[in-house]
């Protein structure tokens, strides 16, 4: 919201200048201080005299009564009884009374008490009095005078203060007026430069997205341009020729452009034919006889628990991933550590087996995918590019690529071959969970908190389908063996099937209300293994319709995930209770 300068100035309504007070105007002040203060005392000298005036009225009252007069034996006795003298006054009345007695005293010499007497005793109580409450007075003075002298000084303090704030406010009032005059200015430029600003970030994001792609075809034809015969071996003696003849233009555009499409078709492992499947899943398996399985043996993998669990595809080995930041390979059926893998610094979540089982990839939270070469026993490459945990890894059928799931939102693509980021696959809102490859193509299913499951072409890496329908996370998802199929599972326990021809829902099932954390289809596709918190693992038929088999136990803790054997012979569940279990 935006102020005018009016609304800005009504703000700041203070008076444009302090007058101060000048030496004159100070000792006027003084001047009335002690003129309070005289008055003061005044008042109290007049409380003074109306008491002296009472007094006096009194004692002419008094007089005015009419009383006989005090003779003096009276005053004597009553003098020696103001003063307590009681011996004295018994001694006085004994010999006063034998004198009158024996007639030495007559009442008419004795006369009586003189009034001048009476007064002067009078006078000197009231000359007492007023010296008391003179003194009070002088007191009372003196402690005025000590506060005015405070006040005085607390005066001129407050006085010096008051005069530097003035200042100060007057010099801000003169700051914030330029500063108004200074922001009304550059308002007009500040929003015209935002504008551009915005337009200069667009226009940069499209202009890196061109740069990556120009990027990525300029190296694969340096590859192939500064090595012809490498480039010969590749195509083969058929092609020899044909290359030979584009390079000294014997062939016609025609002929030169479909040449050109099928070399970029070969160079880049992602260019295969929609349909193509490999000779392995060409295969006709029969489904495992699910039903009948058991857990055959146990195996205590790790002092922390196991995240997920792969399988070689051609030898009969299990690696299992866990939260010690450890993966580890077993030979099975014994459970015998044939490897262990301690490069990464946090947990270890994501496992996946190159094609040719000479490699294999994992993912941990430390933010990296990791490539690990058995041949050479270490660590072959490192990616670091994810700025949040890895979830999830999976390699393309070639061999040659790599895709990862992570936190940050983001699934990314990796030539292994370069090796580098290949493409960034950015669409979800939320934690990228799982990511898998359909068999045979360029086409990759992600998993995500979302609730959201995206289907993406990696050449272009373009989502090109988004199924909606789960209400919580999206935990894992996969293809089935045809690629006709994709199931997925949430943190509800709900398992849904998509048709991806139909581009609809195929099935839904319910297995919670524990989470179903993975889930795994056998290589005939007709079985589906659900991987349950509940300590159980739940299978399935996949046919026309969906129908519940068997639910295996043996767990003591979540199954976090659950894997089939190539030849389906026997299956591997991992679990949180740090073991993995052999099942046939």
């Amino acid at each position: 919201m935006e102020l005018s300068r009016d609304e800005l100035q009504a703000d700041y309504t203070y008076e444009e200048e302090v007058q101060i007070p000048s030496d004159s105007e100070e000792d006027d002040a003084q001047s009335e201080d002690l003129d309070a203060t005289i008055r003061s005392l005044q008042r109290l000298s007049f409380l003074l005299d109306k008491d002296k005036i009472s007094k006096q009225t009194l004692v002419e009252d008094h007089k005015g009564i009419s009383k006989k007069p005090e003779v003096i034996d009276d005053f004597f006795r009553n003098f020696l009884v103001r003063l307590g003298c009681t011996k004295t006054l018994n001694v006085f009345e004994t010999e006063w009374f034998e004198l009158k007695q024996s007639g030495k005293l007559l009442d008419s010499q004795l006369g009586d008490l003189p009034d001048e007497y009476t007064r002067s005793m009078h006078l000197e109580e009231v000359l007492q009095s007023l010296q008391q409450q003179l003194q009070q007075a002088n007191y009372l003075a003196q402690c005025r005078q000590e506060m005015l002298e405070k006040l005085r000084k607390e005066r001129n303090i407050h006085r010096m203060h008051h005069r530097r704030i003035a200042q100060e406010k007057n010099k801000l009032i003169v700051d914030v007026k330029r500063l108004q005059r200074h922001f009304s200015q550059y308002e007009p430029i500040i929003r015209e430069l935002k504008k551009k600003y915005e337009a200069a970030v667009r226009q940069k994001a499209l202009v890196v997205l061109e740069r990556d792609k120009l990027q990525e075809q300029i190296s694969t034809l340096a590859q192939y341009a500064n090595s012809e015969e490498g480039s010969l071996s590749y195509f083969g003696s058929k092609s020899d020729g044909t290359e030979k003849d584009f390079r000294q233009g014997k062939v016609g555009r025609k002929e030169a452009s479909e040449f050109t499409r099928e070399r970029h078709s070969r160079l880049d492992p992602l260019s295969v034919k929609f349909g193509s499947t490999s000779a392995h899943h060409q295969q006709v398996h029969d489904p495992p006889l699910i039903k009948g399985f058991t857990m055959q043996k146990t195996f205590k993998g790790h002092a922390m628990p196991i995240s997920n669990v792969a399988i070689h595809p051609k030898k009969p080995v299990v690696v299992t991933a866990s939260d010690d930041a450890t993966w580890k390979m077993w030979g099975l059926p014994d459970g015998d550590l044939i490897m262990t893998g301690d490069g990464h610094k946090e947990w270890v979540a994501g496992l996946d087996f190159h094609p040719r089982g000479m490699q294999l990839a994992s993912s941990s939270g430390d933010c990296t995918v990791k490539v690990w070469s058995f041949e050479k026993a270490r660590c072959m490459h490192t990616f670091a590019d994810h700025t949040q945990a890895v979830w999830s890894v999976a390699y393309h059928d070639s061999g040659d690529v790599l895709a990862s799931a992570s936190l940050d939102h983001t699934a990314r693509i990796w030539d292994l071959t370069s090796p580098k980021c290949r493409g960034t696959l950015r669409g979800h809102v939320d934690s990228v969970n799982c990511v898998k490859w359909k068999s045979g193509s360029s086409i990759l299913c992600t998993a995500s908190s979302d609730k959201t499951i995206s289907l993406w072409d990696a050449r272009t890496s373009l989502c090109i389908q988004t199924f909606y329908g789960h209400q919580t996370s999206c935990n894992h998802a996969i293809f089935n063996p045809k690629g006709s199929l994709v199931a997925s599972v949430d943190a509800a326990g709900i398992v849904k099937l998509w048709d991806i021809r139909k581009i609809s829902e195929f099935s839904t099932i319910d297995t919670g209300p524990s989470a179903a954390n993975k889930c795994a289809f056998d290589e005939s596709g007709n079985v589906l293994a659900i991987a349950s918190s509940d300590n159980t693992i739940k299978c399935f038929q996949v046919n026309e319709t969906v129908s519940s088999i068997t639910e295996l136990l043996g767990h003591e803790d979540a199954v976090q995930a659950i894997v089939f054997d190539p030849a389906c012979k026997f299956m591997v569940s991992g679990s949180t209770d740090c073991t993995f279990r052999v099942w046939a």
